[in-house]
């Protein structure tokens, strides 16, 4: 049976688009609390990305499960009201409009909690609220880009990208994990608070290995693609079948293993250049080159084998359609408007048992209720 959910009963009222802020509302709405997200008439933007999902925005679709959903316009007069009544009942108003311009509209977050004093605020941005870059358009991968994140990533040819919005999922964690704190704060003293969370402070918060790196030598991390800048061996090896298997080996006695039982050669660790790990790390291209012939010369499935004998640490490179088939997947099935689609379920696993999720809604498919509800 479906279990219960810690935010039951709390208000969380969106204006949202895209990726960073729907994602801090949908685990949100996931723990039981009640979202109700305003789009524009047209719809979030996130709606039309693509059309992979029975039809409809895989984007869309994995993001605003559970919520309800109204269109509403605040230049008019009573969408304005309407607005204000639903944040005058919530518990949580998250925002990720431009910079000042919800504070232009007049829903400014200092001014709704200088009105509600038990609303949480959430003003979510692309570089803050203030400085040069306040006003600069924000999407996922320019602030890859900005943030470094880029040129730490792929092979020595030149940077990449990272396949997922990495940047927009990292802030709207941050943004779900600060308001969970500020209900807890709130619990103890009756006050609401305001939290503004970027996605380049986010970003710049994961890259701070290779910022303290780069601040403590003179240098960034090289880009090595599928291996560690600071440990050697690790990366990925082609076996003789075309696969990829990558491994890890994290310390002296797990090297001495791969050398003993999947290289088969013990003696290995007591050559010049393959002794200690720093040794390894400037002798890379050798090391990688003479661990890369035993695994070119096994099949996949060979190289498992011996690898799970050394007890070493490994996984295959695997494409899209292998995690589709993965024995460790999770599936979660989601009600959309174009039928059921089946998304990779949330992480956490429960103790009391599973959760219902609800479903994905139309565009304003809840707006004649909400605004009945809602009425002046």
């Amino acid at each position: 049976m479906p279990t219960g959910k810690p935010l039951t009963g709390l208000l969380v009222v969106s204006m949202e688009q895209a990726v960073a802020a729907p994602v801090c509302s949908q685990r949100l709405a996931d723990a039981g609390a009640r979202v109700i997200k305003i789009e524009r008439g047209e719809g979030d933007f996130a709606r039309g990305y693509d059309r992979a999902a029975k039809g409809q925005s895989s984007y869309f679709v994995w993001l605003n499960r559970g919520k309800e959903s109204i269109a509403l316009d605040i230049r008019d007069a009573a969408d304005r009201a309407l607005l204000e009544r639903l944040i005058a009942r919530a518990d949580v108003f998250i925002q990720n409009f431009a910079p000042g311009a919800m504070q232009r509209a007049g829903f400014g977050s200092a001014t709704l909690r200088a009105r509600h004093p038990r609303l949480i605020t959430v003003d979510i941005s692309g570089y803050g609220e203030e400085g040069e870059y306040a006003a600069m358009k924000a999407y996922d991968l320019l602030v890859q880009a900005e943030s470094g994140l880029a040129a730490v990533t792929g092979r020595a040819e030149g940077p990449g990208r990272v396949g997922v919005s990495i940047c927009d999922v990292a802030c709207g964690m941050n943004a779900h994990a600060a308001v969970l704190e500020a209900l807890i704060e709130r619990g103890i003293t009756g006050r609401g608070k305001g939290i503004a969370v970027s996605l380049f402070d986010g970003m710049a918060d994961l890259m701070n290995v290779p910022f303290l790196f780069y601040e403590g030598t003179g240098q960034a991390p090289a880009r090595i693609g599928l291996a560690h800048p600071s440990i050697c061996p690790y990366g990925a090896f082609a076996t003789r079948d075309g696969g990829l298997v990558l491994i890890s080996i994290q310390n002296e006695r797990e090297w001495a293993r791969l050398c003993e039982v999947f290289l088969r050669e013990p003696e290995l660790p007591q050559r010049e250049g393959f002794r200690r790990n720093v040794d390894r790390v400037a002798n890379r291209a050798a090391v990688d080159a003479h661990v890369g012939k035993t695994f070119a010369q096994l099949t996949r499935a060979e190289c498992a084998e011996r690898l799970r004998a050394a007890d070493i640490a490994y996984g295959f490179v695997n494409e899209v359609a292998d995690l589709a088939r993965h024995p460790a997947l999770r599936r979660l099935p989601v009600a959309t408007p174009g039928g059921v689609v089946e998304v990779a379920a949330p992480a956490a696993i429960f103790s009391d048992g599973p959760r219902a999720y609800g479903p994905v809604p139309a565009l304003d498919e809840h707006g004649i209720a909400i605004r009945d509800e809602f009425a002046g």
